[in-house]
């Protein structure tokens, strides 16, 4: 008698939670998991911020309803490496009182719900005070904090960083990224190919890495260098034979092998004219570390120009130093002009200049790969150095020392010039790699940050989806986008996050593939892609309707421990 009535009560009775309506219902889509398998029709269903229902949901009951048919679903994007917030702006970024701008629009108009943020060896410390200060402000996409090798290093060394450290500094190093661990970073990120991280060891590097093993972190280098040689390197100045991009692929992947923990290899690019065409050899040395069971990684951005050629200058940093560039007292602004006259009056000077200028040329692309884009004089505006040296009849050397001296005397340059120094056949051979997530090395951009902004604030992720999946073919979309959200996701560790399913939290974007381009180009950086339709953070919409919200849900994530 007892089972026969349980068996009615269950009869009549809804299945716990069935007729609670849901907070969110996306129907009629097609959904991209993350995984890279392909995609599937489905409704996905939110409730208390996290994926409660994938499947068809029909007319179940929800609080907002959301018509997705012709469009796609797939995770919020995971931005491994990012600048939305890092120690060179303390008051900056996610920490800025402007909550416009902590609302992140340029990177959530992408769909990018999580970042990683304190990359290049850069963090301010502790982190938990950038945790708290964040927490306390509001943010629109989530963040992961890592700690800054760099930052680390100047802390305990000071201003004597020129040298490798002595083994009591090391140690103290290695307490300080202890103490961020603990205190809830991600990883260790190293900036090698800048100050004050060039002039660390790889013993250094591999002592304050294996630090983050017993929190199973990761580490996320700017290798020391990024082609044939560093951006520091001036053929006249330094001694011959500087790490390569292959040197510094061998260390990252020496550090993984000794530490055993995940390394990853950021914005990998094969820079520089004489050197297009090495991705092979550097593809080769990552394929075989990971054969042998080294877990190595990389993220790349999909353009061909990097953030430093942004800022190109032709003429070597020492020619425009400041001993050699008065300052003009009734402008109070460094003389360019005279500092180059004064190399050029020294015969030996100008012969090193003339080779280091040659140098570079190459380094940023070519002269043909080089372009002007703000200058007085304005016939030079939007030519390349090549046609800059034709017009005024000159060589292309003579045409750059040219641009100093008829630009702007306050100004290293002149003008500004942005090189292309990378090559879409090296772009297309990393993309297609299944190890290569993508990341936009990009901050937070407004329109009031005016034009020197590069285009990957705005289109990194549609512009990989579109550009290289859609039209180059060069990997499937399917697997673009796992690329940039459970790829991310499983090189950190984040168990959360990346993937439409059941259990997971609700960042979700939805939209339209058939519409997705990025816009932003780098006379006009400003500019949203079209596509992006609705963005989620923890079930909060940051995007709806194809336009930000300025909602600030996102919050500083703790690592899995």
């Amino acid at each position: 008698m007892r089972s026969l009535f349980l068996a009615v009560a269950l009869a009549i009775a809804p299945v716990a939670g069935a007729q609670a309506p849901y907070d969110i219902l996306i129907v009629n889509g097609r959904v991209y998991d993350g995984t890279g398998n392909p995609a599937f029709p489905a409704d996905v269903a939110v409730r208390d911020g996290r994926i409660v229902a994938i499947g068809r949901l029909g007319n179940a009951p929800a609080r907002e309803r959301i018509d997705a048919t012709g469009k796609v679903i797939m995770p919020g994007i995971i931005d491994l490496h990012s600048h939305a917030d890092d120690g060179a702006s303390p008051d900056g970024g996610f920490r800025d009182a402007n909550a416009r701008r902590r609302a992140a629009p340029n990177l959530v108009m992408q769909g990018v719900t999580t970042v990683v943020v304190n990359h290049d060896g850069r963090s301010p410390l502790p982190v938990a005070e950038q945790r708290a200060r964040i927490t306390q402000l509001g943010i629109g996409p989530n963040a992961a904090l890592m700690v800054g090798h760099g930052s680390v290093r100047g802390l305990v060394m000071g201003r004597d960083v020129r040298r490798p450290a002595r083994p009591d500094e090391v140690e103290r190093m290695r307490a300080i990224v202890r103490q961020n661990m603990q205190e809830g970073a991600w990883g260790l990120s190293a900036g090698l190919e800048y100050a004050p991280g060039r002039w660390s060891t790889p013993d250094e590097v591999i002592a304050l890495a294996s630090e983050v093993a017993p929190f199973h972190g990761v580490y996320i280098s700017h290798e020391r260098s990024e082609g044939q040689d560093p951006m520091w390197f001036w053929p006249s100045q330094d001694s011959a034979g500087p790490p390569t991009l292959l040197d510094a692929i061998r260390e990252t992947i020496a550090i993984g092998e000794q530490t055993g923990i995940r390394v990853v290899a950021s914005h990998i690019k094969t820079k520089g004219a004489n050197y297009w065409g090495s991705s092979g050899a550097a593809i080769q040395l990552i394929e075989r570390a990971r054969t042998r069971g080294v877990d190595v990684w990389a993220d790349q951005y999909p353009y061909a120009t990097s953030g430093t050629d942004g800022n190109t200058v032709l003429i070597p940093t020492w020619a425009l130093a400041r001993d050699e560039a008065p300052v003009d007292g009734a402008r109070g602004a460094a003389d360019y002009h005279a500092a180059l006259r004064r190399v050029m009056a020294d015969p030996t000077k100008q012969a090193q200049l003339r080779r280091d200028i040659t140098h570079e040329i190459q380094r940023r692309g070519g002269a043909s790969q080089v372009l002007v884009f703000e200058h007085p004089d304005t016939g030079a505006v939007g030519r390349s150095l090549a046609q800059v040296a034709q017009r005024w009849g000159v060589s292309e050397v003579d045409a750059a020392i040219q641009l100093q001296l008829r630009g702007r005397p306050d100004r290293q340059g002149g003008g500004r010039v942005r090189g292309f120094s990378l090559d879409e056949k090296d772009i297309e051979a990393y993309a297609a790699m299944p190890w290569v997530a993508t990341a936009s090395d990009a901050g937070i951009a407004l329109p009031e940050d005016g034009p020197a902004i590069h285009a990957r604030y705005y289109g990194t992720f549609p512009r990989k989806i579109r550009h290289y999946a859609m039209t180059r073919g060069v990997l499937s979309v399917e697997n673009a986008i796992r690329s940039m959200t459970s790829l991310p996701a499983q090189i950190l560790g984040m168990r959360d996050r990346g993937q439409v399913r059941e259990g997971m939290m609700a960042d979700l974007v939805v939209l339209d593939l058939a519409r997705l381009t990025d816009k932003a180009t780098f006379t006009n950086p400003h500019q949203f892609p079209e596509g992006i339709e609705w963005v989620w953070v923890g079930g909060t919409a940051v995007v709806a309707r194809g336009a930000p919200t300025w909602a600030l849900p996102g919050k500083v994530l703790p690592p899995p421990r």
